[in-house]
């Protein structure tokens, strides 16, 4: 039975454990030996997305400290196994125990359950926001990686419900500065009202991430399955509440035609072609062109909101259902850091399968005296 819970051909990420379990942790295979690795580097990313930060975050108090187990030596890891753990403490499992014979609306209860005939019903067990714990931890690790080449990996909060940023009010050290990471003051106070508005409803909101990628190599991503854009698709859509995935246009370029959406090129002054334009979002025929990759992921409300709700029991009984404890109502903030750390992933691991596209590299590589 194929686990599904390892993403990665060489710089492999295999995520455990469960949102009331003992702990959560993540193992990581396949980083170059020789990067400078501690635990602040992982805290500083596992910090963007724990609980309790805000009154639009779930009131869950977990400090997520991170411990390394294994993989590192003197400050550097060493090309063995990297494996992190962070230990839950705030469990409150007996604010499930009402939902433990019927299913929520909008969660994974139904399918899990179809699935295995047994479910976690505590926090939603494996299928919680929580796993996304060892998703930041390797992505904090594929961050700095991508820092020594120069690359740089940044999401933001794009929109919360109807309220979205200003374009050309973009101050990504804003997106630093406030709860909602919008990268846009104004913005951010409106998406405030709007939310007050919607917890006095006892209702959720939905949102959507933006990510780019800057100074990523051309060349990266095969053309046929394992396209970049297809790969970053495949990572950002198994992170949990994300409904939709776009790149450059998206949807839009549905609306336009060849001549606006097709990016002219021009040479620059080194001799080099470039974009005048970036309405491909940085791929073309699944290969990164040069220009920074620009994608968008589309968040569902959060399911779980104090309204009654319809639903029914696992006996197959008609019932209504006021689900009670801590829960976000909004799930975008803390998702930005989670979106950024599996574009990471993503990205090292198609740079380190990108090596052996060309035989003159390799024979480089190989025929280099300071290897």
């Amino acid at each position: 039975m194929a686990a599904g819970s390892t993403i990665g051909t060489i710089f492999k990420v295999t995520t455990w454990g469960e949102s009331h379990g003992k702990a959560i942790g993540v193992v990581v295979d396949g980083c170059p030996a020789g990067l400078p690795l501690c635990e602040a580097d992982i805290q500083e990313l596992l910090d963007r997305r724990k609980p309790g930060q805000s009154r639009f975050t779930t009131q869950r108090k977990e400090g997520d400290q991170v411990e390394l187990l294994s993989g590192i030596f003197e400050g550097k890891t060493t090309g063995t196994p990297i494996s992190m753990i962070v230990w839950n403490k705030d469990q409150h499992s007996a604010d499930y125990s009402t939902i433990a014979d019927c299913y929520r609306p909008g969660h994974a209860d139904f399918t899990f359950d179809e699935k295995f005939g047994f479910r976690d019903y505590r926090g939603g067990g494996r299928s919680s926001a929580r796993e996304t714990i060892g998703r930041v931890a390797a992505g904090a690790i594929a961050e700095k990686f991508l820092r020594n080449l120069g690359i740089t990996v940044c999401a933001y909060t794009k929109a919360i419900g109807p309220v979205e940023v200003n374009g050309s009010e973009m101050d990504p050290e804003e997106a630093k500065r406030n709860k909602l990471c919008m990268p846009d003051a104004k913005a951010a106070k409106e998406a405030e009202q709007y939310l007050d508005e919607k917890m006095r409803e006892c209702d959720s909101v939905g949102g959507i991430v933006e990510c780019r990628i800057t100074h990523l190599p051309t060349g990266l991503g095969e053309p046929v399955f394992d396209k970049l854009d297809a790969e970053l698709a495949k990572a950002i859509l198994s992170i949990g509440a994300v409904k939709g995935f776009e790149i450059g246009d998206g949807f839009a370029a549905a609306r336009s035609c060849g001549s606006e959406n097709n990016d002219a090129f021009r040479m620059e002054a080194v001799g080099k072609p470039v974009k005048v334009t970036n309405h491909s979002g940085g791929v073309l025929g699944g290969i990164s062109d040069g220009s920074d990759v620009v994608f968008r992921a589309a968040f569902k409300p959060t399911p779980s909101i104090s309204r009654r709700q319809e639903t029914v029991s696992r006996s197959g009984e008609n019932m209504e259902l006021k689900i009670h404890g801590r829960h976000d109502p909004v799930v975008v903030p803390r998702a930005v850091v989670v979106v950024e750390a599996m574009a990471a992933i993503t990205i090292m691991d198609m740079l380190l399968l990108s090596m052996t596209s060309r035989m003159d590299r390799i024979r480089d590589f190989f025929a280099s005296e300071d290897r």
